[in-house]
């Protein structure tokens, strides 16, 4: 089986309400923290991103 392949799926762009599902299961996780840095916060942060930039709606 050959590793190295790129999967054929498309991506789909990150959500509002995705990241506020990830930075939720994250805080509860970790007891109501989510670190800078972490997955969950960079979610938020590239929704943000794409919404002051118009890259999505709001």
């Amino acid at each position: 089986m050959n590793m190295t392949t790129k999967s054929s799926t498309k991506a789909i762009p990150m959500t509002q309400q995705a990241a506020g599902r990830i930075q939720s299961h994250t805080a509860k996780a970790s007891g109501g923290n989510v670190a800078t840095g972490s997955f969950a916060a960079r979610a938020q942060r590239a929704v943000a991103t794409s919404r002051a930039t118009g890259k999505v709606s709001k």
